[in-house]
């Protein structure tokens, strides 16, 4: 499988406020997912059709605080902020591998879990998440894991814009990764920031 969208996420200071921002732009609610441990997050979903879905990510309150900083600098957010975004692949390591001949090194791959609302266990592999100055995605890896879009209530995702001051070295980044540009849409500009277009009941809505 190509390397493709996997989904996108959005932070903020609490995940309540995620939940009832997303709402009140798309008319749809997101679903609570569930905790990921020993990283002070947790996170709720919307699927964007396919196998690709929107995360809200916050602290969790019912965590200790981490040895290390929360993922997506979630503690310097102060209001819903897009973060960051994922790159589904197959196999991660030969992946990794083939971005590093190619003259882009993603990262050592890990492996991550959360436990779901119904008490599920989702495992995947995947690549560090520092990536919200940089534009380009981390990778994905589900393995046996259903995707977390399973089920999920659905809104039309139509584009995922990056501006960035190095349009060529993102671009050269998702190449190595076997990413395809599809739905991606890269300009030129200060500072780096990412947004993606929805299809709301009542129009087209921008979140960034």
């Amino acid at each position: 499988m190509a390397a493709k969208l996997d989904h996108i996420i959005i932070g903020g200071p609490d995940l309540d406020d995620l939940e009832a921002y997303v709402e009140g732009q798309l008319g749809v609610a997101p679903r609570r997912g569930g905790s990921h441990h020993a990283w002070g997050t947790r996170n709720s979903l919307l699927g964007l059709g396919g196998r690709q879905y929107l995360e809200l990510v916050a602290p969790d309150p019912e965590q200790p605080d981490p040895t290390r900083p929360r993922p997506f600098r979630v503690d310097d957010l102060t209001g819903p902020t897009l973060v960051g975004w994922a790159v589904q692949v197959d196999d991660l390591p030969a992946v990794v591998a083939r971005a590093r001949e190619a003259g882009y090194d993603p990262g050592e791959p890990f492996t991550m879990s959360r436990k779901a609302a119904d008490g599920t266990e989702l495992a995947w592999q995947m690549t560090p998440t520092d990536t919200r100055d940089s534009g380009i995605p981390f990778l994905i890896d589900w393995g046996q894991t259903p995707h977390p879009s399973d089920g999920l209530p659905p809104v039309l995702f139509q584009t995922f814009r990056i501006k960035h001051p190095q349009v060529q070295d993102v671009t050269a980044a998702l190449k190595a990764l076997g990413m395809a540009r599809g739905p991606i849409q890269l300009r030129s500009g200060e500072p780096v920031r990412l947004s993606a277009v929805l299809m709301a009941e009542d129009g087209r809505v921008e979140l960034g």
